[in-house]
């Protein structure tokens, strides 16, 4: 079943976050992720999550994140704690991301085995475009781990060629924060 209101995240799930020490790969400094239980970010907090199909592609890299990252201190005064993106990448590939989006405040989580993705039922097969398992693409609004809100792009679907970007922008959730 696909996330829905009450849906809550798994929180014995892995989850990679920044953390820990840099290191360097041909003069680039990366920030190194570490690993935790998803209760580490979603315990008692209220953040907004939003999910995508992996980072640098094209939506992802030049609507989706820019947006949230621009939108970051509107959502964190209508009401909530923090904004992660998820994604199933692993932490390495989330941590080359974060240092060429130049990433200042929205936080980049690592659901690289599919864990959290799988229990909230938005598992798509993108092996169409060469990405195997991966998220649909959604955004909710979590409180201590239990959805209160979800925004999810119509048309879920194994290896379809669409890539919607509409139900789950930074302004849908600000207008549902600022109305709740």
């Amino acid at each position: 079943m696909a996330i829905e209101v009450g849906s809550t995240i798994p929180m014995t799930a892995k989850i990679g976050y920044p953390g820990g020490d840099h290191y360097e790969v041909n003069g680039e400094s990366f920030q190194q992720y570490e690993v935790a239980n998803a209760e580490a970010m979603f315990g008692g907090t209220r953040v907004v999550i939003f999910a995508l199909p992996g980072a640098f592609t094209p939506v992802c890299t030049t609507k989706q994140f820019p947006e949230f990252e621009a939108k970051y201190e509107e959502l964190v005064a209508a009401g909530v704690d923090d904004v992660y993106c998820i994604s199933v990448n692993d932490p390495y590939v989330m941590a080359a991301w974060e240092t060429f989006n130049e990433v200042e405040k929205v936080k980049l989580l690592s659901d690289g085995n599919g864990e959290i993705t799988e229990a909230l039922g938005m598992t798509v097969d993108k092996s169409n475009e060469c990405m195997g398992k991966r998220s649909w693409r959604y955004a909710a609004v979590v409180n201590n781990g239990v959805v209160e809100q979800v925004f999810v792009e119509p048309g879920m679907a194994d290896n379809t060629d669409e890539d919607p970007y509409i139900a789950s922008t930074p302004s849908a959730v600000l207008l549902w924060l600022k109305s709740s």
